[in-house]
C-alpha cells in the first residue's frame, strides 16, 4: 500500500533497481555498446526507459481498464522483439574490434546507441507487463494519495533503473583493459549468444501468448 511520499519513493527505488540489474536484452545492449564504443554509448542505451516508458505507462493505464486482447497484443509484440534481438545478436557475433580488419575495410558504423536502446525497450514485453500488472495499479494508488506521492514513486523508479544501468556500463568499461583483444571479442560473442537465447525465449513466449 503506497501511502506517503517516503514509502512511494522506497517502492519506486526497489522496483527500479530490480528492473535495472535484472539480466535482460536492454542490459545486454548496455554492456555490448560499452564494450564496442565506450561507457558514453552504454550510458545512452541506459537512458532508454526515460524515452520509452511514458507512452508505455499511458497505454498501460488505458489497457488495464480492459483485459480483452492483451494476449494477442503481447504475443505480437514479443515476436517483434525476437526479430530485433536476432538482429542485435548477429551484430555482436560478427563484431570485430577496431583495427582488426583487413586493409580497405569499411569504417565502423555509427553506434546508434539511443535508437537501439529505444527499439529494444519498445519491443521488450517486460516494461509492458510490469506497467500493466504492477506499475499502473501503483500509479493509480499513488495518485489517489496525492501528486507528491506519485512524483516520488516515478522519480525514484527512473533514477534507480537508469542509474543502475549506467553503473553497469561504468563497471564494464573498467574491466575492458583487463579483457584484452581476444577477451574483448569473446565477450561480444558471449553477448551475441545471450541475445540469441533471449530471442528464442521471446519466440516461445510470443507463441504461447498468441495461442492462449
Amino acid at each position: 500500500m503506497i501511502t506517503g511520499a517516503g514509502v512511494a519513493a522506497f517502492s519506486g527505488a526497489a522496483f527500479g533497481l530490480s528492473a535495472g540489474i535484472t539480466p535482460g536484452p536492454l542490459l545486454a545492449l548496455v554492456i555490448a555498446q560499452t564494450l564496442a564504443h565506450g561507457p558514453r554509448e552504454g550510458g545512452k542505451v541506459a537512458l532508454a526507459p526515460l524515452l520509452t516508458d511514458s507512452p508505455i505507462i499511458l497505454g498501460a493505464l488505458l489497457l488495464t481498464s480492459s483485459a480483452a486482447g492483451h494476449g494477442a497484443f503481447l504475443g505480437g509484440l514479443t515476436l517483434c522483439g525476437a526479430v530485433f534481438l536476432l538482429y542485435c545478436a548477429l551484430g555482436c557475433l560478427r563484431f570485430k574490434p577496431p583495427g582488426s580488419g583487413q586493409k580497405g575495410q569499411k569504417p565502423q558504423q555509427a553506434p546508434g546507441s539511443i535508437s537501439k536502446g529505444v527499439l529494444a525497450n519498445f519491443l521488450n514485453p517486460s516494461p509492458y507487463l510490469f506497467w500493466m500488472t504492477v506499475g499502473a495499479p501503483l500509479i493509480v494508488e499513488a495518485r489517489a494519495d496525492g501528486w507528491l506521492t506519485l512524483t516520488s514513486f516515478l522519480l525514484a523508479f527512473f533514477l534507480t533503473i537508469v542509474g543502475s544501468k549506467i553503473g553497469v556500463a561504468l563497471l564494464t568499461w573498467r574491466s575492458g583493459p583487463v579483457l584484452g583483444s581476444r577477451g574483448y571479442v569473446l565477450a561480444m560473442r558471449g553477448l551475441g549468444v545471450m541475445l540469441l537465447c533471449y530471442a528464442g525465449f521471446y519466440v516461445r513466449d510470443g507463441l504461447r501468448l498468441l495461442l492462449a
